[in-house]
This record gives structure tokens, sequence and C-alpha cells, in this order.
């Protein structure tokens, strides 16, 4: 870990997020926990970080975006290295950490696509259609549809993960069980703990 992972978090706030990226040239969304509080309607638990997501393909355009921000790239598993303007990054990188003083504010994960579909690193065989990936808040945020982001929180299965399910399972949330069902299934297999809860509320 170098000095730099080291610096502290200050995560910036949703309404200064659409703030930041109202004309952005290229797909983006809240994701992580945000994502699922900006779907149930309520706070869940306190958060570490704002992810974004953004597609791969748009990250030289994210890049110019953003150039009043002091962007790292995260290498797997977490090593920070800057990011010059105009260096384009390998496949294998999907953060990149971003701040504007000395604080840490937000957390830009980049996504597959192709076409008009998007598709999960985790495994190719797990698809949407990007217009089936988002919804819009109240206020007008893009968030990361329930299902897609569980999907992604059910590889790991953390505490906050489990709390994220529960507050979806528990709140009035249009709930794509049948994908996430498959999806789980095709991706960590069919033994899955999340599984016989998702399939209480599928039909």
């Amino acid at each position: 870990m170098n000095q730099e992972q080291n610096k502290p978090w200050s995560p910036i706030a949703l309404n200064e997020v659409l703030e930041v990226f109202r004309n952005a040239p290229f797909f983006w969304c809240v994701a992580g926990g945000y994502a699922i509080e900006l779907a149930i309607g309520t706070p869940v638990r306190r958060h570490g970080d704002t992810d974004i997501l953004i597609f791969r393909k748009d990250h030289l355009a994210l890049h110019k975006h953003l150039a009043d921000w002091d962007c790292w790239v995260a290498d797997p598993p977490g090593t920070l290295r800057p990011w010059p303007q105009g260096a384009q990054l390998e496949l294998g990188v999907h953060d990149i950490w971003c701040r504007r003083n000395d604080a840490w504010e937000m957390q830009i994960m980049l996504d597959e696509s192709t076409g008009d579909a998007w598709y999960s690193r985790r495994h190719y065989a797990v698809t949407a259609p990007i217009e089936d990936l988002t919804r819009i808040s109240a206020s007008g945020i893009p968030y990361l549809a329930p299902h897609i982001q569980l999907f992604y929180k059910a590889k790991s299965l953390r505490e906050k993960d489990e709390a994220d399910l529960n507050a979806v399972l528990a709140g009035d949330v249009d709930l794509d069980s049948d994908w996430l069902c498959i999806a789980i299934t095709t991706a960590y297999g069919d033994d899955h703990p999340w599984l016989p809860r998702l399939n209480r509320t599928v039909g």
C-alpha cells in the first residue's frame, strides 16, 4: 500500500455528483450502496465512498471531463498510480480514484459494453441492454438498476452487501428478480445463498 492509499475519504454528495456530470458527453450513473438507496428512496447505511460507473470505452472522455481533478489508477489488487491525461488504460484496470483536494471523493468503475449491450467482466454471458441498465431518481440522478447492482454485490457477501439486499427486499423496489437469479447462477453457481430469498420474489 502506498502513501496515497492512506489518504482519507470524503465522499462527494450525490447532488454535487449531478453537477459534476450534468454535461458529461458519455454514459454515467451512480453505483454501489448509493444506487441501492436511490432505488429505495431512503438511507440504508453509512458509505465509505461514492461510486460512479462509466463504460470503459469512455475513460479518456471521462479524464478530459475531470481535467480539474486529480485522478489515480487502482491497479489490481489496488495499488494506486497517477493517471496522466491522454494515457490509455489497460484492459485489466477497473477502478479510478478521484479527488480535488487531499481527500478522495469518488471512485470511478469501468464497465464493459458492446453496441447497445452491457456485459459483466465477471462473466461475459451476464448481459443486459444498456437502456435497461439504469433508473432515474426523483432529483434526476441516474443510478444503476437494483438487479444489476445486487448482482455485483452477490460476489463478496460482505456485511454491507447483505444490508443492501435486505433493504431492497423490504422496500418497495422494482427488482428484476428473474434476471438477478439467472445472473447469480451463471456467474457464482446455483448454490448461492441469495437464490432462495430472491426466488420468493419471482413472479
